[in-house]
Formats: structure tokens, sequence, C-alpha cells
């Protein structure tokens, strides 16, 4: 076991012969804060809580995508005028 640092976090970090051998200790180590999974020395696999998961799948649904059409006419009128803006700055020499 090793602890990490990914994106800022501090992580334990097992291999993927650890998870034979220490499923037990590595379950419980991902119950407190993620673990990555290493094979040949390079992060492969997260293991994460549900609580985790369920997290940062929430967020990840508050995001969509959207058409022009379906954009506010206050925004779209921004949105033009940006483009607008750019298009004339990328014509002057």
């Amino acid at each position: 076991m090793l602890y990490v640092c990914v994106r800022g976090f501090i992580v334990k970090s097992y291999t993927t012969s650890d998870l034979s051998r220490k499923s037990g200790d590595i379950i419980a180590d991902a119950l407190r804060m993620p673990v990555t999974i290493t094979q040949r020395s390079k992060p492969r696999l997260v293991l994460l809580s549900i609580e985790d998961y369920q997290r940062l799948t929430s967020a990840a649904q508050t995001r969509f995508a959207g058409t022009l059409d379906a954009m506010p006419d206050e925004l779209f009128e921004g949105f033009k005028s940006a483009v607008e803006a750019y298009e004339h700055e990328r014509d002057e020499p």
C-alpha cells in the first residue's frame, strides 16, 4: 500500500496483485476514501464508496447540452455580439 496525491487529494494506492491478497483491507479503506489500483506502476482503477460515486454522478447529471434555438433571447444576443466581435478582431490586420 502506498499513499499518492491525485489532483490535490491524498488517496491510498494498491497494486492489482494486492487485490487478491488484501481485498478486505482495500474494501475497508475504500469505504473511508477513494483507493487507486495500479498496474505496472500506472493508476488503472479507482475504488470508492457508493456515497462518493452517487455524489459524483449526481453532480455530472446537472449538466446538459442545449441548442441555439433553446437559448434565451437575452443570452443569444450576448452570444451573437461576442461572435461578431471575434470575427471583427480576426478580420483586422
